[in-house]
């Protein structure tokens, strides 16, 4: 037939293909998990969404379809699959927007899940919808409740006045992690500091298991070392010093006691006991005024990293054991007092920190520290200051010594002496667990006038939140709760007294510290989960998030499981056997998306012009999963046109058996790397891949059946309503999703083909396979009729081309 006489290409019409489909799924329970059967459990988890007005976002679509592939993939491998969705639908931005409208926010909640649940329907994604959660439901708060009161019996909740971080704009107490950069996480508002009687919990003592915990999980690298830093376990000492002329001592912590024969001066936290206690009568005033003033300055302009340091000298000296050197003792706000002892001892020579402090206060620097350099001039630059490597001089019976081993010798000098103790100090601290605010699960706690706090029984939860007229806290930073006075009156679970109830509610951390759990069996009204649920699915197999979660998220649900677990309720201590994260789909140019700049990409437009599988597999081929990708436009029209390629493929070549044989190489060349890929969530990749063999079937006049059902397989969990539609009209009995996995052997296709990396300027952009033994020429074709490469070289001829035979092509731009 001459290229007159061909037929017009079949339309690929995915507004029409996908709802179909996406029906035929939910009417046959295609994605409902079996807690028991044939096949091995796997455990595929998403962060569930926080649904906020705006709806579901590019992002939100980029981790969730990466791991829909993976859950589609591991039912073809035969496993039983749990794959569930829900809401974390407690917080501040549902309530700010109630306080602005009137709204109550239970109604906003509905009408935004029902927005997010559309959107990921008219996505495809394969979730079990019959295990929906919402965090907000009160059947689903008595659990969070309940595993408060398990809290509060272990001894692990308590209440007590503290320092806390407040945000006067949103009027609420928040953890450390909450504040960023000084500034509440939120609404980006200055933090002040505001003592306060707070619910908190003792997630200290978990600290070392939450440690040795690690060992035991597939963690990236990076989240991993996000989770060590935050817990920040240190072993150092604790040495005391005696102050001078009366009967204190100071106790400072550090790490590098091998430093303090250049020990100087000591520095106190402003809310250090000793900081007005032993000032003397000439510097009392001075030094109350500092304190005061550094209560309520910003939280970003205290601490080590604060850019100027300021203080103020007590009057009092400590005596270093060492030296006998009579050390000047301030308060400084560059001291945390929630850090170590909240005292340090400076050694300006040999910390930077402390040698900006010195020069400020013109306070003596001395080296005993000499590094490979061999300098031993005075310290007078900061590029001066020794701090990781170095021999010790001018320090005793420590002079020769690498610093490592003069470390361990100090300590067991000062401990002989007894002017010290070995210990371990933690950067993590007690979580802050009160919210004075409205939306959020009420604290199930009652205070009786005779009993103390009591929690409320078993059986009278959950504690359900009550209406309000105002939602907004009170002038005194309590919760709107407290205004409800027929609510707060009640009895004592304990003595039948009167008794008040707490009015504090928990923070949104608490719901999603669970909410895996609650997945496993998310109808159960007479536990939050049965053991044999619990056992059947956990622990979770992959989990994938934000970056933004692998400290607070991460750390307070692994430390909610290990608890559980020490409790008896959970089988496994650490709930998430391997954790991955995504990189930020940022805007045009690299900025991040945001409404100010009008650069926010919906969904919702995407899947009306393109389709749902355009969007998936675009999110999957945009670039390294890992990293943070602007979205293109031009690239996602690559994309559309690949999959009506696919589907002119399917309906207009004859698929039959036989055929040309190196297509079907091909295609299990593409389904290896594609299965390999997935797991290496290497998913741009494998989108390549087969956008390559899809290249090569156009060209053939008669497709492998064998290929061509092996390619649909393998594209099912990027496109799976285009997958779908073409398994269909092959004639083949049930869903391509239910079909077999095509696993190739390395063996079948390894002696034929090598995979070349593509480098642009330096950076990997691409791998394309080649067969053994290619030319260099050859090569460079097969690289440049990549669309992904011809697009990050955006029209440019490259000044050289370089190739290392085997591995890498670079085109030098």
């Amino acid at each position: 037939m001459s290229p007159e006489q061909k037929p017009p290409r079949a339309r690929y019409r995915s507004a029409e293909i996908e709802p179909k489909w996406q029906k035929t799924w939910e009417e046959s329970g295609a994605n409902r998990a079996e807690d028991s059967g044939s096949g091995e459990k796997y455990y595929v988890l998403v962060e569930f969404p926080y649904p906020s007005g705006d709806g579901l976002h590019v992002g939100h679509v980029r981790s969730y379809t990466a791991m829909d592939v993976v859950a589609r993939k591991r039912r073809m491998q035969g496993y039983r699959v749990l794959f569930p969705i829900g809401w974390d639908a407690f917080g501040l931005p549902t309530e700010n927007y109630a306080i602005k409208t009137g709204i109550h926010p239970a109604k906003v909640t509905k009408d935004n899940t029902d927005t997010f649940r559309r959107q990921l329907k008219s996505l495809g994604f394969s979730f079990d919808w019959d295990r929906e959660v919402n965090t907000t439901d009160p059947g689903y708060y008595r659990w969070t409740q309940w595993m408060f009161t398990r809290f509060f019996r272990a001894g692990l909740a308590y209440k007590g006045k503290s320092f806390i971080n407040w945000c006067p704009v949103d009027r609420v107490g928040l953890a450390n992690e909450e504040v960023v950069g000084g500034a509440c996480e939120r609404c980006g508002s200055p933090v002040e500091q505001r003592e306060k009687e707070q619910w908190m919990v003792r997630i200290t003592e978990y600290a070392d298991k939450l440690l040795a915990g690690l060992d035991t999980v597939d963690y990236l690298h990076k989240i991993r070392a996000q989770q060590e830093h935050w817990i920040g376990r240190k072993e150092g000492i604790e040495i005391t010093y005696p102050v001078e002329g009366g009967g204190e001592t100071v106790t400072v912590f550090t790490t590098r006691p091998d430093t303090n024969f250049g020990a100087t001066f000591v520095a106190l936290s402003p809310r250090h006991p000793l900081a007005e206690k032993i000032s003397t009568p000439e510097q009392a005033a001075a030094v109350s005024a500092y304190v005061a003033e550094a209560q309520s300055k910003r939280a970003d302009a205290r601490g080590a990293e604060a850019k100027e340091k300021t203080g103020v000298f007590t009057g009092a000296y400590a005596i270093n054991h060492l030296t006998d050197r009579r050390m000047p003792i301030y308060v400084s706000d560059f001291v945390l007092d929630g850090v170590g002892t909240g005292a340090l001892v400076g050694v300006p020579g040999h910390d930077l920190r402390d040698f900006e402090f010195a020069r400020a206060f013109d306070l003596d620097v001395v080296r005993v520290v000499v590094g490979a350099d061999g300098d031993t001039s005075e310290i007078t630059r900061p590029e001066q200051v020794q701090e990781e490597s170095g021999t010790m001089v001018r320090s005793g019976f420590l002079d020769g010594k690498d610093i490592h081993e003069a470390t361990k010798l100090a300590m067991d000098h000062m401990e002989e002496q007894g002017w010290g103790r070995r210990t371990v100090s933690y950067h993590l601290r007690d979580w802050v667990f009160s919210r004075q605010r409205y939306w959020g699960e009420p604290i199930p706690m009652v205070h009786c006038g005779a009993c103390g706090w009591v929690p409320v029984p078993d059986d009278q939860l959950p504690v359900v939140l009550p209406d309000v007229e105002e939602y907004k806290p009170g002038a005194d930073g309590e919760s709107p709760l407290a205004s409800v006075e027929d609510w707060i009156a009640t009895t004592c679970p304990s003595c039948s007294a009167p008794a008040r109830r707490e009015t504090d509610v928990m923070p949104q951390w608490a719901g999603s510290s669970w909410y895996f759990l609650r997945y496993v069996d998310p109808k159960n009204g007479e536990a939050f989960a049965s053991e044999e649920a619990l056992k059947s699915w956990m622990p979770v197999d992959w989990y994938n998030g934000g970056m933004e979660h692998t400290t607070l998220h991460l750390l307070y649900s692994r430390f909610w499981n290990h608890f559980l677990h020490d409790q008896g309720f959970v089988p496994c201590a650490e709930p998430y056997a391997k954790r991955t994260s995504q990189g930020m789909v940022l805007g045009g140019g690299g900025v991040k998306m945001s409404k100010s700049k009008g650069n926010v990409v919906n969904p919702d437009s995407v899947v009306a012009s393109h389709g749902a599988d355009t969007l998936r597999t675009y999110e999957m081929f945009m670039g390294p999963f890992d990293q943070a990708i602007p979205w293109d436009s031009k690239s996602i029209e690559g994309v559309h046109r690949f999959l009506s390629r696919v589907h002119a493929i399917g309906h207009e070549k004859e698929i039959a058996p036989g055929g040309d044989e190196s297509l079907v190489r091909a295609a299990k060349r593409a389904a290896k790397k594609v299965s390999d890929d997935i797991e290496s969530m290497s998913f741009n990749t494998a989108v390549s891949a087969l956008m390559v063999w899809s290249n090569e079937a156009m060209k053939a006049d008669v497709v492998p059946q064998e290929a061509w059902e092996m390619f649909l397989r393998s594209l099912a969990p990027f496109a799976p309503h285009l997958a779908e539609e073409l398994w269909a009209k092959l004639g083949k009995e049930g869903s391509v999703h239910a079909a077999p996995w095509p696993e190739v052997a390395a063996g079948e296709i390894a002696e034929e083909t090598v995979r070349i990396a593509v480098q642009i300027s330096g950076r990997t952009r691409e791998e394309v396979e080649v067969p053994v033994g290619a030319t260099r020429e050859e090569v460079e074709r097969a690289a440049l009729a990549s669309e992904r490469v011809r697009g990050f070289m955006g029209g440019s001829e490259p000044q050289r081309v370089v190739y290392v035979p085997g591995r890498i092509i670079n085109f030098v731009l």
